[in-house]
């Protein structure tokens, strides 16, 4: 049996009316700064905690808006601390529907729809494009950090092909010829950003030094990855991860197999999550700039809500590289001053 306080406990111990206690309770004009006093503290003495929900029902709109993320990346989590911020600042509350290794988008996205969220906000999804038209012919959707050619879904994301381009950019000009790519798997996201590691590669005049590993965004990938080019004879001066968590994984297999970085080999990662920051690993990645893209999601959610808002809305976001401490020059012999 529910035993938690209701309003008119609140209402009975001060002797006024539930509704006195609601305008009080939910910040509006009328009631007297004494009774705001006296039903804030009983409140308080009773332990009431508002029904959100059946607030929302009897409001008609509700407020939410629903977020599905990775539970096991650093950067989904850094990304929805800034959604939850901005949905704050202007009146919304979140739901959080997590991706597991047991827990599908299928799954994740029903459980925002049996929530009625208002809009969704996915974070790097991966299904077809038209499978998330189809969900935005029911609710709006703002797909975060991947480009979606169908349909009425409002994307944010970063220009990959800078973010990455501009990390190779960096690599060459240290003298790295023989950088490879550490691939992120069958995603989307991932897709991108390889296509982005061959473009570049190949406007760098380095198209017969393409090398693509098979990995994924995990640290488990990374490892694997690792192993490999550490264990191999044709061992490249610098390697690129298709994100932070798989970089970390590569570079423990480095420090593992004794290959010092960046002594022997660089290693650059993608998306300055948490993890990039920590001393001990001080990786060289790119930033997506996670409070803008939260930012600018969250807009797109509420002109779809607030605003009637129909036209489709793309945001672009510029990625930035930040150099630290685990890329270098090649080893001697290996760069091209020293080829001859």
């Amino acid at each position: 049996m529910d035993q938690r306080p209701r309003l008119d406990d609140v209402a009975a111990r001060v002797g006024v009316s539930t509704a006195s206690v609601s305008l009080v309770l939910r910040g509006a004009p009328g009631p007297s700064a004494e009774t705001r006093r006296r039903v804030l503290e009983a409140a308080a003495e009773l332990g009431y905690r508002a029904d959100r929900t059946a607030s929302m029902l009897a409001r008609r709109r509700r407020h939410l808006l629903g977020v599905m993320l990775d539970i096991r990346s650093p950067f989904h989590a850094e990304l929805v601390e800034e959604i939850q911020a901005e949905a704050d600042r202007i009146g919304y509350e979140v739901v959080l529907s997590t991706l597991t290794r047991h827990r599908d988008e299928d799954r994740a996205i029903e459980s925002l729809l049996d929530f009625r969220c208002e809009a969704v906000l996915l974070l790097g999804p991966d299904a077809p494009d038209q499978r998330l038209a189809a969900l935005a012919a029911q609710v709006p959707v703002v797909a975060i950090g991947r480009r979606v050619a169908a349909g009425d879904v409002d994307v944010v994301r970063p220009a990959d092909h800078a973010g990455v381009a501009e990390a190779l950019a960096h690599l060459t000009g240290l003298g790295h010829r023989h950088i490879a790519f550490v691939d992120g798997g069958r995603g989307v996201v991932a897709a991108a950003r390889r296509r982005g590691y061959r473009d570049g590669m190949r406007r760098a005049g380095l198209a017969e030094e393409i090398r693509i590993i098979a990995g994924d965004h995990t640290e488990e990938g990374g490892i694997r990855a690792g192993r490999l080019i550490a264990a191999g004879a044709d061992r490249p001066t610098a390697v690129m991860a298709s994100n932070d968590r798989c970089a970390v994984g590569v570079m423990d297999a480095f420090v593992r197999a004794g290959i010092e970085v960046p002594g022997q080999i660089s290693v650059v990662g993608y998306d300055d999550s948490t993890l990039a920051h920590l001393a001990h690993i001080d990786l060289t990645t790119v930033n997506q700039d996670a409070a803008a893209q939260a930012r600018h999601a969250v807009l797109a959610a509420v002109q779809r809500l607030d605003e009637g808002r129909e036209q489709r809305l793309e945001v672009v976001l510029n990625p930035r590289l930040v150099v630290r401490g685990t890329t270098g020059p090649p080893p001697r012999g290996e760069g091209p001053a020293d080829a001859s």
